[in-house]
């Protein structure tokens, strides 16, 4: 997850935990990082400290002390600040996890539930339904998912170990603030581990400034109020630059001989430009929705061999949520295929594509088959199913021995008559 700080807008971090790598079946944090690895004398040093700064920003000091009663380091916090799934994982593999036809149907399905609330939200903010419904997708999968850490937990450890503990100190203070004020009302709220929370995963801060009562019921909520949530989100991208009518981008197709260095999403020029060199829509369709002289990027998330993209100002408002191209490019892919478009026409320049979650329990279902003890099929892929994977493809020969659930195992798997038990 990146907590980068965005001109326009707080910083928000994305999934709570729900793409990739989240799991139940996670193996227990490595021993340098357990609660126990903590000094507590210097944990009540530091929160004296807290405790001090947040008087200055109106936290009185009994609210301080009754909503951190108790409160106690969770150090296995400390290694994501280096996991973070936009920036490990394989973006074939990533947009899979986060783009898969579960999300689309479920997403399409909100659509239509909440199809007011998102009409009332794009005549007040600009925004259209399917890319607020993308972000909500993506961030806790439909409310599915808000994230499992304790938020006053995470927040408290990462104020006071490791990096960036100034950011968190003051993403701490924020969410006492929102408790004390009663926009939230339960101490042991949880989130992503890096104190995003609620729907669509906002920090404390962006909460702060940012939140909208869009169901007029006096509170801000946007963990327990969707028609909250979805207008904020709107709120959020019309204030990070969304302009209203106007493409995300596009696919493209690049003429021969592209010169791979003008490619980067700061490396804008006007579209007429990248028109004149020959980028054209990868369906031979106009380029329309934005005026020829629009700033424009190109991005290859994958180098040349892989899909190209036009990119405008929309995916930069996109891109403020999370600072990360994979994660932009997920929600504004989810939101083409919540309006009926189809995946993307070039492939993913690889020989064993990544897989969605019907594809991943199906996996795991021929895992348990062969006796691996993985417990359920569920679609979440963590410890226990990747050692699983790992000695399937030993067995099979495979290289590299990695544990990825890809289409090649799943393939190989599907293609055995009898299951070989180890």
């Amino acid at each position: 997850m990146l907590l980068a700080l965005q001109p326009a807008c707080a910083q928000v971090v994305p999934p709570a935990d729900p793409a990739p790598a989240a799991t139940p079946e996670s193996a227990p944090a490595p021993a340098h990082a357990s609660p126990s690895a903590a000094d507590p004398g210097h944990f009540r040093s530091c929160m004296t400290g807290v405790r001090a700064t947040a008087a200055g920003k109106g936290v009185v000091a009994a609210d301080f002390d009754r909503l951190t009663a108790g409160l106690a380091p969770d150090m296995s916090v400390l290694p994501l600040l280096d996991q973070q799934p936009e920036f490990t994982t394989p973006i074939w593999d990533y947009l899979a996890a986060l783009v898969d036809t579960q999300r689309v149907a479920d997403g399409q399905a909100m659509l239509a539930e909440h199809a007011a609330t998102l009409a009332r939200a794009q005549a007040t903010y600009g925004v259209d339904p399917a890319t607020v419904v993308a972000v909500w997708g993506v961030e806790s999968d439909y409310g599915k998912s808000f994230g499992k850490r304790p938020l006053l937990v995470s927040l408290g450890t990462l104020s006071c170990f490791g990096r960036r503990q100034a950011f968190f100190q003051g993403e701490f203070i924020a969410t006492l603030q929102l408790l004390a004020a009663g926009d939230l009302r339960d101490t042991g709220i949880t989130g992503s581990w890096a104190g995003a929370f609620g729907h669509t995963q906002f920090m404390p801060s962006t909460y702060q400034r940012i939140a909208v009562d869009f169901d007029g019921d006096g509170r801000r909520d946007l963990v327990g109020s969707i028609p909250d949530a979805l207008g904020s989100t709107a709120n959020y991208l019309k204030r990070a630059g969304w302009r209203s009518g106007q493409p995300w981008g596009y696919e493209v197709a690049l003429p021969q001989g592209f010169n791979a260095a003008l490619a980067g999403r700061t490396n804008r020029k006007p579209l007429s430009e990248w028109q004149a060199l020959g980028v054209r829509r990868v369906d031979g369709r106009a380029i329309d929705g934005v005026p020829v002289d629009a700033r424009a990027a190109v991005l290859l998330p994958a180098g040349t061999g892989g899909p190209a993209f036009v990119v405008f100002k929309n995916f930069d408002a996109i891109h403020s949520y999370n600072a990360a191209e994979s994660y932009a490019l997920a929600i504004a892919h989810l939101a083409d295929r919540l309006r009926g478009g189809g995946v993307f026409a070039t492939a993913w320049p690889t020989d064993d594509p990544g897989i969605g979650r019907a594809e991943r329990r199906e996996l795991q279902q021929q895992l348990l088959a062969r006796g691996h003890a993985i417990g359920e099929a569920d679609g979440m892929v963590g410890t226990l199913t990747r050692r699983a994977i790992a000695a399937e493809q030993a067995r099979l020969g495979f290289t590299p021995v990695d544990g990825r659930p890809g289409l090649r195992i799943l393939v190989a798997l599907r293609a055995e008559k009898t299951p070989a038990v180890p």
